[in-house]
């Protein structure tokens, strides 16, 4: 590894979280409690004891995460105020998308969404252009474009969600039901898990890599968007009507977007190999180092798995109380199997075999196949009970 590649994994600050905090994160940290106090106060009518606990676990997940990841504070502080902006201008109806400038062009949920994809495909090319221009310049807008999209897609969500209560109570959900929002989720959470590592790390290099998967994303749902009109807002199938969905989805969505990660940058592992088997590849290679890529690799698998693992806890639950069994070998079950099979393997041989390297990079980008398989294929080609999915 060279000496500022060492330095760079060297350099974290090395107090405790507690330590770190400052002022700012305590102010953070009541901004938060007093939305979800506000929330609790306005809509605990409407929530069971699950609700409130689900709740209460997310104002103390989000506190934590952007006390141990500061962007998350002014991402989500801009999220929130497009968000009750988008609400404010609505009011109690959906006609006035209609006439207003702000809400029919900007912050609409489709407004917004449609912001995000075209802010995503332009940040992949913008990266790389970067890339190979040598540019910090045009990296540093690729990136500001990445968190204008990413914040653009959780206005997209937030707004979405009070949407489908301004339609009727009886159809208002949580905005992860169906194919269309959880590709808008899959795209978000990719990006997020590759800002985090962009900071990190201070590289912005693998940037085109992974927003390449993001841009594919973002293609299926523009077809998704206009060949079937999935934008439209529908009532939830009942076997969704349940509170395990708003953690049971993005449980799952945390290790889907996380093994989309690994996958690139092993993608970009094995291109920063064959460039180091020509004379002179390595000096000239604007590719992190190969140990950095390996470690990106690593951590997204183990980060990926974790949730995965959990994912499937809670769908077992879920199916327990939906269907009366834990397990039924739906293909949707099956096909999570063997994904976290696949994920497993992958761990094992590099924590007990120490297996690394290009063979290694190979499996990740082979896994992303069978994650999107698990994830899309078995909506396409089978059917089972988890059929409300289908294409």
């Amino acid at each position: 590894m060279s000496v500022t590649q060492q330095n760079i994994l060297e350099q974290f600050d090395d107090r405790s979280l507690w330590q770190r905090l400052v002022w700012r994160d305590w102010v953070w940290a009541l901004l938060v409690l007093a939305g979800a106090g506000y929330a609790y106060v306005h809509y605990v009518e409407l929530m069971d004891g699950y609700e409130v606990a689900i709740l209460a676990g997310t104002a103390l997940s989000l506190i934590g995460l952007g006390w141990a990841w500061k962007p998350m504070q002014p991402l989500s502080l801009m999220v929130t105020v497009l968000s009750l902006g988008a609400i404010a201008l609505y009011g109690t109806s959906l006609a006035t998308a209609e006439s207003n400038f702000f809400l029919k062009y900007l912050i609409s949920s489709q407004s917004a969404i449609m912001w995000m994809s075209a802010l995503y495909v332009l940040a992949t090319a913008t990266y790389f252009m970067a890339l190979f221009a040598r540019s910090d310049y045009t990296a540093k807008v690729a990136s500001a474009l990445t968190w204008s999209a990413t914040t653009m897609g959780l206005v997209g969500l937030m707004v979405r969600w009070r949407e489908s209560y301004l339609i009727s109570a009886d159809v208002g959900h949580i905005p992860v039901s169906n194919l269309y929002e959880v590709f808008i989720l899959f795209s978000i959470i990719t990006a997020l898990l590759y800002l985090y590592y962009e900071g990190r790390y201070h590289t912005r290099a693998l940037g085109g890599f992974v927003l390449l998967v993001i841009s594919a994303a973002v293609g299926f749902l523009l077809w998704y968007t206009f060949d079937r009109e999935a934008h439209t807002i529908q009532p939830l199938v009942p076997a969704l009507q349940s509170y395990w969905m708003k953690i049971h989805v993005p449980a799952n969505f945390i290790g889907y977007g996380a093994f989309a990660l690994a996958a690139m940058v092993g993608f970009a592992y094995i291109f920063r190999h064959r460039q180091e088997q020509r004379p002179g590849g390595a000096a000239n290679s604007r590719l992190p180092a190969l140990e950095l890529l390996d470690d990106v690799m690593y951590k997204s698998i183990a980060l990926g798995f974790a949730f995965f693992t959990l994912a499937t806890i809670l769908g077992a639950l879920w199916a327990a109380e939906a269907w009366g069994g834990y397990w039924s070998w739906d293909p949707k079950e099956t096909w999570a199997l063997i994904v976290w099979l696949n994920y497993a393997a992958w761990l094992h041989m590099r924590l007990t075999k120490g297996w690394r390297g290009t063979p290694m990079a190979w499996w990740a980008v082979v896994g992303l196949f069978v994650t999107l398989f698990a994830f899309l294929g078995v909506n396409m080609f089978l059917s089972g009970l988890h059929s409300y999915g289908e294409l």
